[in-house]
């Protein structure tokens, strides 16, 4: 059976970080394992809290897995200060894996700053340069770049920008802007767009953990990139059209979906 790690944070709330990447790993078949970065106290409204664990702690949770189990790809979301990344870069270092794909984790829905400002400058020399993909919103594009991005020519600009930080492959989600999100993959060398459809709905939490952790599942299972990012965009709209109306902010996306309509165990009158 085919491995994934996702090296990211914990989501109280069950619907984005670990817990989101951990259900999609299921979800389309590979077997999951996680190395915890933070504890948020998180709902579908909010983040009340956020407690870092100790890079020690990462480290260690890092070379248990690479030490027995072996590991087809890595999923790297929320890190939160420099010396998370540090450390998390000085491991992935050592135990050299073939994808890692980067969800650059910066601000919570509800507006809660989940990487330190000092940890961005970290974030783009340590690690950009190492990983397979980038998937950056808009805003964290933005933030990344130091440029605003407005329009269809401003994703291209940023993704050209990334190549120059050292990114190696990038998608750059482009659901911030006005119309339907259709996202930009860039290779380093070609640009395909990847057309999606608006689904007017609140209960988006947790898509940017959930698109990543399902390139990842693909990646590990010996997809082409642009291939796992293509099936990976297909299966977070589906999650999003079936999303679930859990608490009295952004809900969760519907992670097993798929599965439960294979099972019969979905009602579809």
């Amino acid at each position: 059976m085919k491995t994934a790690l996702t090296i990211a944070g914990s989501d109280s709330g069950g619907g984005a970080g670990i817990q989101a990447d951990i259900k999609t790993f299921s979800s389309l078949g590979v077997f999951g394992m996680s190395v915890i970065t933070a504890v948020t106290a998180q709902n579908t409204m909010e983040v009340k809290s956020v407690q870092m664990i100790d890079s020690q702690i990462i480290s260690d949770q890092i070379s248990a897995i690479f030490d027995d189990i072996h590991v087809d790809a890595v999923k790297i979301g929320m890190l939160g200060t420099k010396e998370n990344i540090d450390v998390v870069a000085k491991e992935l270092n050592i135990y050299r894996t073939e994808h890692i794909i980067l969800d650059p984790v910066m601000i919570s829905k509800g507006g809660h700053h989940l990487l330190q400002q000092n940890a961005i400058d970290a974030l783009k020399e340590k690690l950009l340069p190492m990983v397979t993909l980038i998937t950056p919103n808009i805003p964290e594009a933005e933030s990344l770049t130091d440029r605003k991005i407005c329009t269809i020519e401003d994703m291209y600009t940023a993704c050209l920008k990334l190549q120059e930080l050292g990114a190696n492959k990038i998608l750059l989600k482009g659901g911030h802007l006005e119309g339907d999100p259709n996202d930009l993959f860039f290779d380093g060398h070609h640009f395909t767009w990847l057309p999606g459809k608006r689904i007017h709905t609140k209960n988006v939490h947790g898509t940017g953990c959930t698109l990543s952790s399902a390139i990842t599942a693909f990646v590990a299972q010996e997809e082409t990139l642009l291939s796992a990012v293509k099936k990976a965009k297909d299966y977070i709209t589906i999650a999003i059209q079936h999303s679930l109306e859990l608490g009295s902010g952004h809900g969760p996306t519907n992670h097993f979906y798929h599965l439960y309509e294979r099972a019969g165990l979905v009602d579809n009158k």
